[in-house]
């Protein structure tokens, strides 16, 4: 009975969007695939770094597991690097997890300090692994926008204040007609 309970949770729960795996190494892409297809609506992969830009152009990248080392003996982890910089530059929204053989804790402080999200080991621990994916997507989504955040801070100030315009336009510290155009864009 518990095995079908679980099995069923699992059923239920919510598949995140799409993830983008650049790897070399094919068998690395396949046991990724295989791993998180439950996870993600969609799992892509690509042993070639050129593709990610051209992938993301034609269609929303929810987050990315990108290699460190892509040449054949070099394992200075600046590939990795210099893609991880090229992603955030051109998509700043869309989270990178690094993903390397050598656990070198300089390297994990420079993909940190260039914007990644997380820094993975191979050979990796499969519920490790999927745990630091969820944790970075979950985090994702709780960001909010400035936006959404000014909005629903006149929301409350306009409740706080009874809809009374002009004292809340003193409590915001702007005027009633700055007020009165925000107004209109909630």
């Amino acid at each position: 009975m518990a095995v079908s309970i679980l099995i069923h949770n699992f059923a239920d729960m919510k598949k995140y969007g799409t993830i983008l795996i650049v790897d070399d190494n094919e068998a690395i892409l396949t046991a990724m695939r295989y791993l998180l297809n439950d996870m993600f609506e969609q799992v892509l992969t690509t042993a070639n770094p050129e593709e990610i830009l051209k992938t993301m152009a034609l269609q929303p990248i929810d987050i990315i597991v990108l290699d460190m080392n892509f040449t054949l003996g070099v394992n200075s982890g600046s590939e990795g690097l210099f893609w991880l910089r090229t992603i955030r530059k051109k998509h700043p929204q869309t989270p990178v997890v690094l993903l390397t053989a050598y656990a070198d804790v300089t390297l994990a402080v420079k993909g940190l300090k260039n914007g990644a999200a997380d820094f993975i080991t191979k050979p990796w621990d499969n519920d490790d692994l999927v745990r630091k994916l969820k944790d970075v997507l979950d985090m994702q989504n709780e960001i909010v926008s400035l936006d959404e955040m000014e909005k629903e801070h006149i929301r409350r100030t306009l409740d706080r204040c009874h809809g009374n315009l002009s004292h809340a336009a003193e409590l915001l510290g702007i005027t009633r007609q700055t007020l009165y155009n925000k107004m209109k864009k909630l």
